[in-house]
């Protein structure tokens, strides 16, 4: 019977301790920006869903491509219908690995992200430079990388070829909380 007691308390243990080691944000914060020869533009969002894995330092971002906001409703109904068509693309993903995860400590560190990025039906391998800081309270993921259009096969038309750069940049902002289910 001890035997029993002492297999249950090891399993609650390893379960309580591997939900300590996913930190989540729901709320996480993408903005791209688009600097053009005839305008800028720029869509915030901040409905974005990132979980990592403490022990591992496996990172996954979810992001719904309808949830980016712009200044102008006619310049979201464009990026929805015509560019990223969300409808068929409702999200991108990003799943990935913190390299040497282990070494970030509560002191903001540089650190690369490795993995797989996935826009409009695309996925392709990227290595992002990220600004990170972790405790056992939270651990914050902040950066910006350059993505080009053509490689996720978003088509410009060339009527508006000149207010829409084919090099976007992206910048990121997250706040994981340990994950409680």
């Amino acid at each position: 019977m001890k035997i029993i007691y002492t297999i249950i308390i090891c399993l609650l243990f390893v379960t309580v301790n591997n939900a300590q080691e996913r930190f989540l944000t729901k709320n996480g914060s993408i903005s791209f920006f688009s600097s053009a020869v005839v305008k800028d533009f720029k869509a915030d969002n901040n409905q974005v869903l990132s979980i990592i894995d403490a022990g591992s330092g496996q990172i996954a971002i979810s992001i719904l491509m309808k949830s980016f906001m712009f200044e102008k409703a006619l310049m979201q109904e464009h990026f929805n219908e015509n560019y990223v068509e969300s409808d068929k693309f409702p999200k991108a993903t990003f799943r990935g690995d913190i390299v040497d995860f282990e070494s970030i400590t509560d002191l903001e560190t540089k650190a690369e992200v490795e993995g797989v990025i996935s826009i409009h039906g695309v996925s392709k391998e990227i290595v992002i430079g990220a600004n990170i800081t972790k405790s056992e309270e939270s651990i914050f993921v902040k950066g910006e990388f350059n993505i080009l259009l053509a490689d996720y096969d978003i088509e410009i038309p060339r009527v508006v070829s000149k207010s829409i750069a084919k090099k976007i940049k992206v910048t990121f902002d997250f706040n994981h909380k340990p994950y409680k289910k």
